[in-house]
C-alpha cells in the first residue's frame, strides 16, 4: 500500500516557526541604495579608525583596550577586503571586455 506522510502538512510548534522565519529573516536579500552600498567599505575603515584613536582616551585600559583594538583591526579588515573584492570585479569585467 503507497504511503501518503508526503503529502500531508507538517504542524510546527511556535518555537520552530519562530526559528524558521528567523532564518529566512537572515538569508533573504536586502535592497540598498547605490550610495550607501559603495559607502560601507568607507564606513568600515572610518569606524575602525574612530575606535583605534579613541584607543588613546581611554584611562582605564585592562579590559577596554582589548576589545577597541579587535575591533579596530576588525573592522579596517574588512573594509579594506569589501574595497579589494568590488575593484577586482570591475578590474576583472574591464580586462574581459577589452
Amino acid at each position: 500500500m503507497p504511503s501518503n506522510t508526503a503529502y500531508t502538512a507538517i504542524h510546527l510548534s511556535e518555537t520552530q516557526q519562530l526559528t524558521r522565519d528567523a532564518g529566512r529573516l537572515v538569508t533573504r536579500k536586502i535592497w540598498l541604495p547605490k550610495v550607501l552600498y559603495d559607502a560601507i567599505p568607507y564606513f568600515y575603515v572610518a569606524a575602525g579608525f574612530a575606535a583605534l584613536f579613541a584607543t588613546l582616551y581611554i584611562s582605564e585600559w585592562f579590559w577596554v583596550l582589548p576589545h577597541y583594538l579587535l575591533f579596530s583591526v576588525g573592522c579596517l579588515h574588512l573594509g579594506v577586503m569589501v574595497y579589494r573584492r568590488r575593484h577586482q570585479q570591475q578590474s576583472l569585467s574591464q580586462t574581459n571586455s577589452d
